[in-house]
């Protein structure tokens, strides 16, 4: 495995354009992370996996300065899941100057849900991950579906623009209690690592409520908030949505079609989860 700090070296590296496979990432990777990889690896191209803490994401008060930086342990993990080059640049190899230019998302899709309690997220999201794709130039990129609203904003980026791009989707990779791999999880106390999977728990509980019927759509999901929040929770959203778009499922929409999200506080740390049904 190669490991490259610069995008004039990655461009050495990689050779013909369009003949890679691409994983990015924030590093201080966990499993769900090596499964993308050994997804992307199916294609039986070279697999590159980026490592870049994306300030532009960040809100001033949220978690960039703090978010761990582990560049060595997670070489070593990519190795062994049998990525074949990291790209790693810092700040100044990858916005050299301000970046004034950003790439906007739909508001219909980027500013519900994420986007409503992150504004300017996935204007952030989207610009680094258009940038990562003008530098590697990939054929194939895999993003996880954990991240559900961010990969169907990727998606509709790169039919927009019309990149030779396949977008594939990996799937949410989880611990055996159901808590959903996440990076944010390495803050959690131990009482509050018991405590996460309600998240997960709460979720299956809305779909089950709502593919039963019998209640009202919003009287479940303030059902299911109040009870994360009797928890100790601190609840944005816990949602049932269509797959297609994300929004509220309408009088035809049944399972099937369907997906509940959520997003939560627990103490200091957020976490977000999905299940499609």
């Amino acid at each position: 495995m190669k490991t490259v700090h610069t995008i004039a070296d990655l461009r050495a590296a990689l050779g013909t354009p369009g003949a890679c496979a691409f994983v990015p990432t924030m590093g201080n990777l966990h499993e769900g992370h090596l499964a993308l990889v050994r997804h992307a690896k199916r294609h039986g191209l070279p697999v590159v996996a980026s490592i870049f803490v994306n300030r532009l994401q960040f809100a001033p008060h949220e978690d960039f300065d703090r978010y761990p930086r582990t560049l060595t342990r997670d070489s070593e993990l990519l190795q062994g899941a049998g990525c074949d080059i990291v790209f790693a640049p810092d700040e100044r190899e990858l916005y050299p100057q301000p970046q004034s230019f950003k790439v906007v998302p739909d508001a219909a899709l980027a500013d519900i849900l994420e986007g409503h309690f992150r504004p300017g997220f996935f204007t952030g999201v989207c610009t680094v991950v258009m940038k990562l794709f003008a530098c590697v130039q990939p054929r194939v990129a895999v993003f996880g579906k954990k991240d559900y609203q961010q990969l169907m904003v990727i998606r509709q980026m790169t039919r927009q623009f019309a990149l030779p791009i396949t977008i594939e989707a990996g799937e949410t990779s989880r611990a055996d209690d159901g808590l959903a791999l996440s990076s944010r999880n390495g803050y959690l106390g131990a009482a509050e690592r018991e405590e996460a999977v309600a998240l997960s728990r709460s979720l299956r509980a809305l779909a089950e409520g709502f593919a039963t019927g019998g209640q009202p759509l919003a009287q479940l999901e303030l059902a299911a908030m109040s009870a994360l929040a009797a928890r100790g929770w601190q609840p944005d959203y816990l949602t049932v949505r269509r797959r297609a778009d994300l929004l509220p499922p309408g009088s035809g929409d049944k399972a099937g079609a369907l997906v509940v999200l959520g997003a939560a506080r627990l103490g200091q740390t957020r976490l977000i989860d999905n299940l499609e049904f």
